[in-house]
């Protein structure tokens, strides 16, 4: 089991009389993910709203008054993920998927992958159907964008990064999405903080990764190779970035940049291990 430990700190200054926000920055609970202990403080004398949506992300709404605002929110969370022998997974038939995983076979805003099935047929329509596909997606991928921060915004697509070659992690989860939706596998995107990145990357910061649905369930996937499977933490589960800021605002806000830590407990006596590279397919979703 990993139990990890992290913090998210934001901060605003509201220029108009009031302004709205949806934060997703609370720990996911899943049955393998559980949240041992979470803080929330917000700056101003103000009552949030916590609720969850359909894809069980804990979104919480608040409105601010002008002036300064800071949020800040910090969690223990034990993950105990499913591993599975990565040559068992198959891909599921559509008519045998769940009906709630039928959405993430669709096209969406950043995941075209209507555009992209020819790329995807000719380069991975012979690897053999499972894991081995999903797997050569993610290495293909990879090999073909550069990670390099500040190349890309928040409206680049997958068909941009794959037209620009360069990106950081929300583009390589797109790219990877869209290829194997292309091939008609159910794919996600989730948010969340990852432990065990290079450093030299720069400061810790959300995370983007991909969930590949094999077997009849989600199996993690980090698109863009900077973190082991076994240190995501998972905050938010959507078609693609767009289902899944950490924070969508209405009305005229400055920001700063997330300040955002996170620590592995290593206990051995109590099981905690700290997150590694392993073989196995490693799964941390309800199904």
């Amino acid at each position: 089991m990993v139990r990890l430990h992290f913090s998210v700190r934001l901060a605003y200054d509201v220029i108009d009389p009031a302004a709205d926000f949806i934060f997703n920055i609370h720990a996911a609970r899943t049955s393998c993910q559980r949240i041992v202990s979470e803080r929330l403080a917000i700056g101003q004398d103000l009552v949030p709203l916590l609720d969850g949506d359909a894809a069980g992300n804990r979104l919480m709404r608040l409105r601010a008054r002008q002036g300064p605002l800071q949020v800040e929110y910090e969690a223990t969370v034990d993950i105990a993920h499913r591993a599975a022998a990565p040559d068992e997974l198959i891909e599921t038939p559509i008519a045998a998927l769940p009906a709630g995983a039928l959405i993430y076979l669709y096209p969406s805003r950043y995941c075209q992958s209507d555009k992209l099935c020819k790329l995807a047929f000719d380069t991975f329509g012979a690897v053999a159907p499972g894991y081995a596909r999903v797997n050569a997606i993610q290495q293909w991928v990879q090999s073909q964008v550069a990670f390099r921060s500040g190349s890309s915004d928040g409206g680049t697509s997958a068909l941009d990064t794959l037209a620009q070659r360069t990106g950081v992690c929300r583009d390589y989860a797109h790219l990877m999405i869209a290829l194997c939706r292309a091939l008609n596998m159910p794919a996600r995107f989730v948010s969340g903080i990852d432990y065990g990145a290079d450093p030299a990357l720069g400061p810790t910061d959300f995370h983007a990764y991909v969930e590949v649905m094999l077997s009849g369930r989600w199996y993690v996937f980090d698109a863009s190779g900077v973190s082991p499977p076994m240190g995501l933490l998972r905050i938010g589960t959507g078609r693609d970035a767009g289902d899944i800021a950490f924070a969508t605002i209405f009305g005229r806000v400055s920001s700063w940049a997330p300040l955002i830590a996170i620590e592995a407990v290593e206990d051995g006596g109590r099981g905690f291990v700290a997150p590694a590279y392993c073989r196995e397919a490693l799964s941390t979703a309800d199904c």
